[in-house]
């Protein structure tokens, strides 16, 4: 498995629409500054075959330190969640990386 960075993508995009290398970078932190700036805000990002970008808020909990074995409290917290939407799911669930061996 390769991992692929902004910067692949910002250069996979300019070649394709023939823009600039930066026109397309600032274009794309744009894009994930306005998800952030929108779910800062408690809203719900809902992009069509893609997916949804959710906030959900985390329980507190009691947790144990493994090493210690000392219990400590884990307060609330607010945590994005990603759902996948149908044409992500059908695309990537259908990819041969993602399928099991033939037995």
């Amino acid at each position: 498995m390769q991992t692929t960075t902004k910067r692949d993508l910002c250069e996979k995009i300019a070649r394709k629409t023939d823009n600039t290398h930066m026109v397309v970078k600032k274009t794309i932190q744009m894009f994930l500054d306005e998800i952030i700036g929108e779910l800062s805000q408690g809203n719900r990002i809902e992009l069509r075959d893609f997916g949804v970008f959710e906030i959900r808020q985390r329980a507190a909990r009691k947790a144990r330190n493994p090493r210690t074995g000392e219990v400590a409290f884990v307060p609330s917290k607010n945590v994005v969640v990603f759902k996948v939407g149908k044409l992500m799911r059908e695309k990537v669930g259908n990819s041969p990386q993602t399928q099991p061996p033939p037995q």
